[in-house]
């Protein structure tokens, strides 16, 4: 009877994040949480290291033990009304409790009105001071979900990301051996190129995002003949911006000695940032159709993802029939009949 086993291949380490300056969330950011610097200019070279603002409701009070002021500070409308009651001297000392540390920055939300302590903190302290129209809840959630991404363990793998009938493949193996190539002829035949060369891999949750170097794009090379632009060759619809990595191919050179897998049960995965994938071993000569081969094991990821591995049918047809032969076999009832036979 054949038998299923899972392989583990090496883990790919991740490189850990250098956070995100304040002028980098405004420009990256700034749209879509609807931002404005309103002072402390500069100090925009300040960085943010999480995804989780923090609301300094206690820390105005005097309370400043567990205070976490390496976040964001967002004053909401709890913070800004209590504030509000204060007169100036009042107010510019409860504010400068927080100011007093090395604040990333400081984030108005509700299009409130600013106090004029705040900008004179902000200048003082070179403490950017930001303000949204955004309600506090509304803001929050954005800010969380825009700095998840910015935030996620991340690291950049050599390699060529395709996406091929919705499954991204991974190409992988050393340099030279034709990632390319494959790709350009998978994007010739209507698939998607992702990234080429350098591909940076993020994980958010348990999945494996993709996306090309920011200064390599859409560019692909092809010894012989050198760079390409594939999205001016062959438009939009040739390249995607962002992908779910859910395969590993990693071609390499037909070793003749070497035992490939010949059944598909033995299930050998990759571990990227913590995420498995599947992988695939695919050795690779001149005359091998490798592209078809690639869209085969997209095709084959989705039999399985729905349920159907035709290795595992093939192996339990197998052994039904061997069950029912071994079941119907005269079996002999004394020993003269052993004899005889």
């Amino acid at each position: 009877m054949l038998q299923r086993r899972t392989r583990l291949a090496t883990e790919t380490p991740e490189q850990t994040s250098v956070g995100i300056t304040i002028e980098d969330l405004v420009r990256l950011h700034g749209q879509r949480l609807l931002l404005e610097l309103l002072a402390g200019k500069a100090g925009t070279w300040r960085r943010i290291f999480s995804a989780e603002p923090h609301r300094p409701s206690l820390p105005l009070t005097g309370f400043v033990d567990l205070y976490t002021f390496d976040r964001a500070q967002v004053l909401g409308n709890t913070e800004l009304l209590y504030l509000r009651q204060m007169d100036p001297k009042s107010r510019y000392e409860a504010l400068y409790i927080i100011f007093q540390f090395e604040l990333p920055c400081v984030i108005i939300t509700n299009a409130y009105e600013v106090f004029p302590e705040l900008i004179q903190l902000a200048e003082e302290r070179e403490i950017p001071l930001l303000r949204t129209s955004l309600s506090t809840a509304r803001f929050v959630h954005h800010y969380v979900a825009a700095l998840d991404f910015d935030f996620a363990p991340q690291t950049t793998v050599h390699g060529t990301l395709v996406d091929v009938y919705g499954v991204g493949l991974l190409l992988t193996g050393r340099s030279g051996i034709g990632k390319s190539e494959i790709a350009l002829d998978l994007v010739e035949r209507g698939h998607r190129l992702v990234a080429d060369d350098v591909v940076h891999l993020r994980r958010q949750r348990r999945v494996l995002m993709a996306e090309a170097n920011r200064l390599l794009g859409f560019n692909i090379e092809v010894r012989g003949i050198g760079i390409l632009d594939v999205e001016r060759l062959f438009g939009i619809r040739a390249i995607r911006a962002r992908k779910r990595v859910e395969v590993q191919v990693l071609l390499t050179p037909w070793d003749g000695a070497e035992d490939y897998e010949r059944t598909g049960l033995d299930d050998e995965r990759s571990a990227i940032l913590g995420v498995e994938i599947p992988l695939v071993r695919l050795p690779i000569f001149p005359g091998k159709n490798v592209t078809v081969i690639c869209e085969t094991i997209a095709m084959n990821h989705l039999l399985k993802v729905r349920g159907y591995n035709a290795a595992e049918v093939l192996s339990n047809r197998l052994t039904s029939e061997l069950s029912k032969a071994s079941e119907t076999a005269p079996r002999p009832s004394n020993l003269s009949d052993l004899d005889a036979t």
